[in-house]
């Protein structure tokens, strides 16, 4: 499986890339970003692009690959609307409406967010705005697409938050997490069960085009059943 990777820089996507790096059957990983992942792997290749609303000068190399992971986000906190619409709405589907150009037989995942309002109506600027992209994609006519809508994540292996405040957080939970997980499963989930979710759901589909965390955690665990095989 050949697999295009965006928001490789980012936690989930940092954890996303290292699941599909250790699976033996990734064959290669393009990842496109803004600035180098830092990581050196024999399946990585990394394009450096700058516009994320335009990939025409690089379209042709999207070509050829069987997933998109799409991890690509950013926090809505003190943002206004048009400036996280720009990020959320426009860089995902500026990707997506070339990726469905260049490989109508791909299997998109676009990660998404838990209370994600899918009338798009709602009180929450963020919730709407990520309704709005998740029927965007679910309309677009890839083989398949899947919306993933992931609670609280606590990142593994090291990786961190850009986001300074969010690193505190992480860092307070991460003893306590192993509780929190056994008490609120339906609500909590690593950037390991996110990575191995996807690889799943690319390989073998899903019952249905939009995940919540705990169809998430349910497929993260048939990937792992799998493996051990």
């Amino acid at each position: 499986m050949k697999v295009l990777l965006f928001g490789a820089t980012g936690m989930v996507g940092l954890g996303v890339l290292r699941e599909c790096l250790l699976d033996p059957g990734v064959e290669s990983v393009l990842a496109v970003v803004r600035s180098t992942t830092e990581q050196r792997h024999e399946k990585l290749r990394e394009i450096i692009h700058d516009d994320f609303t335009d990939f025409s000068a690089i379209e042709n190399q999207l070509a050829g690959y069987d997933a998109c992971f799409f991890c690509l986000g950013v926090s809505a906190s003190g943002m206004k609307e048009a400036d996280y619409h720009h990020i959320t709405y426009d860089f995902t589907m500026a990707a997506a409406e070339t990726l469905v150009r260049k490989n109508p037989g791909m299997t998109f995942i676009y990660v998404s967010g838990a209370g994600t309002d899918g009338t798009e109506r709602g009180p929450w600027m963020w919730a709407r705005v990520k309704g709005k992209t998740e029927n965007a994609l679910l309309r677009l006519p890839f083989k398949a697409s899947y919306m993933f809508r992931p609670g609280y994540i606590q990142p593994r292996h090291g990786i961190v938050s850009k986001t300074r405040l969010y690193r505190v957080g992480y860092a307070i939970m991460g003893p306590l997490f192993p509780v929190f997980r056994l008490m609120a499963p339906k609500y909590v989930i690593t950037t390991e069960d996110v990575g191995r979710a996807m690889l799943q759901v690319a390989r073998h589909g899903a019952d249905g085009r939009v995940l919540e965390n705990h169809d998430l955690n349910a497929l993260s665990q048939a990937y792992s059943r799998e493996a051990a095989r």
